[in-house]
Parts: structure tokens; C-alpha cells; sequence
């Protein structure tokens, strides 16, 4: 049986984007993250963002906001794209609301099994709070 050459070309695209889908994970090195003067937030991890001001607004910590932009370049942006704008293949962290704080705490924390690495005995939960304050800050939520 002969394959037409678009059906070969379809049949090598096609073996080429899922090579680079399952290739985009690897290994991914953490990244230190500088949390300035921010509070440590210890171990136990939280179930809603410390950064996120108590006040009606739901106004962020501008503190904990540079401070995140910084750590998610080094350690999300790979994956999750630029300003948290996922180019498909990871989950778009802009589209997390307000009350996916324990979700998205578990998840970074803990990793997956699709990929995503655990963070917790790399970055402390400052420096993950302060990622989710950034994310938030570029959210449309």
C-alpha cells in the first residue's frame, strides 16, 4: 500500500508536535527566589492568598506582586508562557479565580502527574504566594 506524500507529510507533522508536546516538561531546575522583606510564611501551607489585602477591593500586595513577576520568569514562564499567557499546552494561570487559592497552592506544592514538578522543597510558600499575587495582577479576574 502506498501513502500519498500529503498523507506522509500529515503522518510527520503530526509525530513532530506531540515530540515537542511531551519534550516541553523535562526537567525543570527551580529557580532561588529573593523574597525580600515579605513575611515567611512557614511550611504549613495556606489555603488562601496572604498577599491578597483584606479589604473589599481585594487589593494585592505590591511587594508580593514584583516580587512573584520575578520568580514566576524563572520558574513558571517556561511552561506556562509569558505574563501566565499559556501558549496551549499548560493551563492558562490567568483563568484561576479567587477561590482556587487551595487548588493552586496543592498544585505547586505538590506537582502533577503530568509533568509539573513539586515546588515545595524548592521555593517556600512566600515565594509561592507571591506567585499567585503576580498571577492575579495579571488576571482578568
Amino acid at each position: 500500500m502506498l501513502l500519498s506524500p500529503s498523507f506522509k507529510l500529515l503522518i510527520c507533522a503530526s509525530a513532530l508536535t506531540w515530540a515537542s508536546a511531551v519534550a516541553s516538561h523535562g526537567n525543570v531546575t527551580p529557580q532561588p527566589v529573593d523574597t525580600g522583606d515579605l513575611p515567611d510564611l512557614g511550611t504549613d501551607a495556606l489555603n488562601k492568598n496572604p498577599f491578597r489585602e483584606g479589604n473589599e477591593h481585594g487589593e494585592l500586595n505590591e511587594k508580593a506582586v514584583n516580587i512573584g513577576e520575578s520568580a514566576y520568569a524563572g520558574n513558571c514562564a517556561g511552561c506556562h508562557g509569558i505574563e501566565a499567557q499559556s501558549g496551549g499546552l499548560t493551563p492558562d494561570l490567568r483563568e484561576l479565580t479567587e477561590w482556587d487559592d487551595e487548588y493552586f497552592i496543592g498544585r505547586v506544592m505538590n506537582g502533577t502527574d503530568r509533568g509539573m514538578p513539586s515546588f515545595k522543597s524548592n521555593l517556600g510558600q512566600t515565594a509561592i504566594w507571591s506567585i499567585r499575587t503576580y498571577v492575579e495582577s495579571v488576571s482578568d479576574n
